[in-house]
């Protein structure tokens, strides 16, 4: 599950493009399959977003849920495809992207009526 926050001028026109290089770089580097695309847009007002100097309105903060499991390595390549799709694809300058990933435990995790943790039907690898 994935939510981004940007200030609503900046982001709206570009949403559906970053969705698909969001989903895209999710595909590449952690294997998930095509109808697994959950992101949640948060577009604000200017005088409601809050951000760090140096940066311009198109400032961007992109979290990333999952499951626990995935490798340092495996979340840092996903962290840098990011940064670099996202600038190449939508001109974002990297010092205006912020993304963390947070990682909870299968347990802690509810769908379909179950928690992830008894779901064995996932149709993609969290150890990765």
């Amino acid at each position: 599950m994935i939510i981004v926050y940007g200030v609503k001028d900046q982001l709206n026109p570009i949403k559906a493009k970053m969705s698909d290089i969001i989903h895209s770089c999710m595909k590449s580097v952690l294997g998930m399959p095509e109808d697994k695309r959950a992101h949640r847009f948060v577009s604000l007002e200017r005088e409601d977003f809050y951000y760090p100097g140096g940066r311009s309105d198109a400032y961007t903060v992109i979290e990333i849920n999952m499951m626990s499991g995935r490798k340092p390595e495996t979340q840092k390549a996903l962290i840098k495809e990011l940064f670099l799709e996202l600038e190449s694809q939508l001109s974002l300058a990297p010092v205006d992207i912020e993304i963390t990933i947070k990682e909870q435990q299968p347990y802690q995790w509810g769908f379909r009526g179950m928690t992830g943790d008894e779901a064995n039907d996932l149709k993609y690898k969290v150890n990765v």
